[in-house]
């Protein structure tokens, strides 16, 4: 298929279904949060999600190493395909602690910040889709990461603080702590994601 195309859309297509591969995990993150009748199977699944995450980003950096002229930056491409492969490591990691923990039902704050991961993923994949076409359509995406993550940071401390109140077994406050702040973390991959956009939107402008 890429064959066909010139190198430089290759670029694009690779990003775009990178895009879809996110979208993909993010997905499949909530819905294990949301039915939660077998969280072992989600969390295989959404760990062969991340290795189509790897093996895309690793088509990207090869394409990368043996074009000449890229569509924009190189330093740019190769940090946007490394925050994307970042963001769905991150999904893979919540997802394993859920089954690491033994975790019996997620919270509603959980289900809260899987849910803005997937409207994340879905605002990155609608940003990869402009790249070379409208700019001003990715910066309005930028912005809309931007508020989603700060959206994030209130649910995530809110239910710390909550956690620090109503937990009574500290064990169980270490792994909700962790699992609640590496769920926002992912979200902060995704505004870093936002950064590195608007740096080509700037640089292309």
């Amino acid at each position: 298929m890429f064959g066909l195309i010139p190198k430089e859309e290759k670029f694009f297509a690779m990003f775009q279904e990178m895009g879809l591969i996110l979208v993909s995990g993010a997905e499949r993150l909530k819905l294990m949060l949301d039915e939660y009748d077998n969280p072992g199977e989600g969390q295989c699944a959404i760990k062969e999600i991340e290795h189509q995450g790897d093996a895309q980003k690793k088509r990207i950096i090869t394409m990368l190493n043996t074009t000449f002229i890229t569509p924009f930056d190189r330093e740019d491409i190769y940090a946007l395909a490394t925050v994307l492969d970042s963001i769905l490591n991150l999904i893979d990691a919540s997802a394993q602690r859920f089954v690491m923990y033994r975790i019996d039902k997620p919270t509603l704050e959980a289900k809260e910040l899987a849910f803005i991961i997937v409207r994340c993923c879905h605002t990155i994949s609608s940003a990869l889709n402009h790249l070379g076409k409208r700019h001003d359509d990715i910066h309005e995406q930028c912005v809309e990461l931007n508020s989603l993550e700060n959206e994030a940071d209130n649910v995530c401390r809110e239910a710390i603080s909550r956690l620090f109140d109503d937990e009574k077994d500290p064990i169980q406050l270490i792994k909700w702590k962790e699992i609640y702040e590496i769920l926002e973390r992912t979200t902060d991959k995704c505004e870093d994601a936002a950064n590195i956009l608007e740096s080509v939107v700037v640089k292309n402008a």
